[in-house]
């Protein structure tokens, strides 16, 4: 059983950045790739940005693509997301959730455990 914690979220103008971090804990977390999602008010829960277990496949969504960057250490059962250049649409609360397999994938379906969330407010 793997347990997810987010942390870092807040409240931030328009232009800053945030830095999101998700510890696992209770599994081997090398052998889970991991997702950010996020859900916004009204809308379905999406992928943000993806990393395969070993770290060198990385995914992103249009629309955080060149702004956001998502890493991890396995060492020390940690993923991360690097919020840059924010918008007033990013804001949702941010879920980190894992998979146990090879590849990142987008359904929600596909992640069997997940963080309890974190808020990421951007004010213009």
């Amino acid at each position: 059983q793997v347990q997810l914690v987010e942390s870092g979220g807040g409240l931030v103008q328009v232009g800053g950045s945030l830095r999101l971090s998700c510890a696992a804990s209770g599994g081997t977390f090398s052998m889970y790739a991991m997702g950010w999602f996020r859900q916004a008010p009204g809308k379905e829960r999406d992928l943000v940005a993806g990393i395969s277990r070993s770290g060198t496949s990385t995914y992103y969504a249009d629309t955080v693509k060149g702004r956001f960057t998502i890493s991890r250490d396995n060492a020390k059962n940690t993923v991360n997301l690097q919020m840059n250049s924010l918008k007033p649409e990013d804001t949702a609360v941010y879920y980190c959730a894992a998979r146990k397999g090879v590849g990142i994938r987008s359904r929600l379906d596909e992640y069997g455990y997940w963080g309890q969330g974190t808020q990421v407010t951007v004010s213009s």
